[in-house]
Parts: structure tokens; C-alpha cells; sequence
């Protein structure tokens, strides 16, 4: 079997937790009640699988960006057996741009500018650990995160969605991000840094 483009790079199944993250953040709440984001994951890791061969990147970068392209092509046939609309490849098109930036916001939230191919699989690997953190908190700490800081909701929009007071929210987000950090901390790290 003769090697491919991105033969180096991580398993398609290592990405399932920042897909989920992303499909989360494009549902909204009306849709969230007839639509698992599971599935859609799943749907769009069945689907890159039978596509690996047509991946003709090299980075890390390219190979998110050719998942997030999947995903949203998954994303949009699931919305459309929900939704009686006809086909729109305008909001197929609008979702792989906020897919793409969920992902950014995604990426600000590490705050790294590396650029070496090393750099880069450095940053690739921190996104899958925050996605699976995020996975980890509680559900109410992990949407306002996800709304506010993913998403880009004002709080006291995220307050509104969640049907909580601003106070309320603030606090989750509070505590949802300090116990992130504590997911995110390396083994061994104090909670100082040292």
C-alpha cells in the first residue's frame, strides 16, 4: 500500500470530541431537541473515512480544515431532513464559514502563534485536549463557555439562551473556565503554573 498525503497524522477517531464541539455550537436550541450532535459526528467520520484517499493536505491544518468541510456537509444534510426548506447550497456554504469560525475562536482560546510544522502539530493536539475538557464539565458550565467564548455571545445573550439571570451566567462561566484550567493543567503542574 503506497503512503499518502497526511499519512503522519492522527486518526480521524482522535478528532470525534472537537467535532462534537463544533456541531454543538452551530445547532441552535430548537434544532438541539430533534438532532443528535453524536450522530452528525459520527455520520462525518464515516464519511471521511470513505473520502481519506481525496485528502491531499499535509498539515495538521489542512487535515481540520478538510474534516471541518465534511462536517459541515454532514451538518447540512442532517438540518435539512429536519427542516422543510428546500436545498440551500448558500447554508451549506454559511455553515462551513461559522464551522470555520468556531474553529478560530477555538484556537484563540489557546492564544498560539506558532507557525513550524511542529508548532502547528503542537497546537492540533492542544485543540483535541481542550475539545475533550470541555466534554468534561458540566453540562450548564460547558454552554455558556461554548456560547460566550466559541460562539461569541455577549453575556447577557448566553444568560438568555441558558434562561438564567446575567449574575447566574457570569458565575458558570466563572467557574467553567477554572475548572477547565484544571483539566487542562499538566500532570504534575500546580495550579500556579510551576
Amino acid at each position: 500500500m503506497r503512503p499518502t498525503a497526511g499519512d503522519d497524522l492522527r486518526p480521524i477517531e482522535d478528532h470525534r470530541d472537537y467535532l462534537l464541539l463544533l456541531v454543538r455550537l452551530q445547532i441552535g436550541p430548537r434544532l438541539r431537541a430533534k438532532l443528535d450532535a453524536s450522530d452528525v459526528v459520527q455520520q462525518a467520520i464515516l464519511q471521511a473515512h470513505q473520502r481519506r484517499d481525496q485528502y491531499r493536505g499535509r498539515t495538521e491544518g489542512e487535515w481540520l480544515a478538510w474534516l471541518r468541510a465534511i462536517l459541515a456537509n454532514a451538518l447540512a444534510a442532517a438540518c435539512r431532513r429536519f427542516e422543510a426548506q428546500a436545498r440551500d447550497p448558500g447554508r451549506e456554504r454559511s455553515l462551513e464559514a461559522e464551522l470555520e469560525r468556531s474553529a478560530s475562536r477555538l484556537e484563540g482560546l489557546l492564544a498560539a502563534d506558532q507557525t513550524s510544522p511542529s508548532e502547528q502539530a503542537v497546537r492540533g493536539e492542544e485543540l483535541l485536549r481542550l475539545a475533550q475538557a470541555l466534554t468534561r464539565l458540566p453540562e450548564d458550565q460547558r454552554r455558556v463557555v461554548e456560547l460566550h467564548y466559541l460562539k461569541g455571545l455577549p453575556v447577557a445573550e448566553v444568560a438568555a439562551r441558558i434562561d438564567r439571570t446575567r449574575p447566574a451566567a457570569v458565575g458558570l462561566l466563572f467557574r467553567g473556565l477554572k475548572r477547565l484550567r484544571e483539566l487542562l493543567r499538566e500532570p504534575g503542574e500546580s495550579a500556579d503554573g510551576r
